[in-house]
């Protein structure tokens, strides 16, 4: 991301989960607050998100992204039910979930780059979307600051369990600003939740999906934000040794949870993203 600059993957994010509530039927992720947030500043970029049925792998990439907010809001609703009361959301982006929280008493802190944050809450005030008091904005470079002060600092309770989406961040990562995190996830209490999805490796993949990965990989960039942090599910298990349970599905399992039954083509078709979530 060019300093100072919002991140241009967060709004290509948000496009196509909008995307997803005008376009696919039955929707898989239900979000009312993605087509009114990007407004008439990004209503020409909506139309012009990819939706053809003809372009699979484009769908598919919209697939990923709707299956991954909805597999960490599962795993949130498990963590409320189990007593948790802080929602964290690391790399929050253009995330709608502080404005549309279904569960009282649940306080939702937003980490993100200070730019995205900015562009984000400029968003927000002009198509009129108020920021509720549960939420709290914590500004944060994973690669220059820590996570655990500023968090900490905003008022975030140790002491008490929380649940951490990580979506659409592992990638971007260097390996020792992903250990930091894990690491300081690692410290918090029993009962602390994580969602988080990743890329395997481009040499693990078939020969065809390595060539969506190149694809993908000059795409993000061109847009100042290249990949450079890939797992095999043993590898990020390994990195994951201190929480108790790790669930990681690939295409499958996601398929089946998530887009079976239907009538177009709205599913996974490749072996790169995985989903994961684990608990101390």
């Amino acid at each position: 991301m060019e300093q100072g600059a919002p991140s241009r993957t967060a709004l290509s994010v948000a496009l196509r989960r909008a995307a997803h509530q005008l376009y696919d039927a039955p929707v898989v992720f239900a979000d009312p607050i993605a087509v009114p947030l990007l407004g008439s500043e990004y209503a020409e970029a909506l139309k012009r998100t990819p939706t053809r049925a003809d372009r699979p792998y484009s769908v598919a990439m919209r697939a990923h992204l709707v299956a991954r907010s909805r597999y960490a809001e599962d795993a949130l609703a498990t963590a409320v039910d189990r007593g948790v009361c802080q929602y964290v959301l690391l790399g929050a982006g253009l995330d709608t979930f502080a404005y549309r929280n279904p569960y009282p008493g649940l306080r939702v802190f937003e980490i993100d780059h200070p730019a995205t944050q900015l562009w984000k809450r400029g968003l927000l005030e002009r198509n009129c979307i108020p920021i509720p008091p549960s939420l709290t904005y914590v500004p944060v470079d994973f690669e220059r600051q820590s996570l655990e002060c500023e968090l900490l600092s905003a008022g975030f309770d140790r002491t008490a369990p929380a649940f951490f989406a990580w979506l659409g961040v592992v990638p971007y990562l260097t390996l020792d600003a992903f250990r930091a995190t894990v690491s300081f996830l690692a410290t918090l209490t029993p009962g602390t939740g994580l969602a988080l999805d990743y890329g395997q490796p481009r040499a693990v993949l078939p020969p065809h999906e390595q060539l969506a990965h190149d694809s993908l990989a000059a795409r993000v960039e061109q847009a100042g934000e290249p990949f450079q942090l890939f797992f095999t599910p043993a590898e990020i298990a390994a990195e994951l040794h201190a929480f108790a349970t790790i669930e990681d599905i690939g295409r499958d399992q996601i398929n089946a949870r998530y887009f079976a039954g239907r009538s177009d083509q709205l599913q996974i078709r490749g072996h790169a993203g995985r989903l994961l979530s684990a608990w101390l």
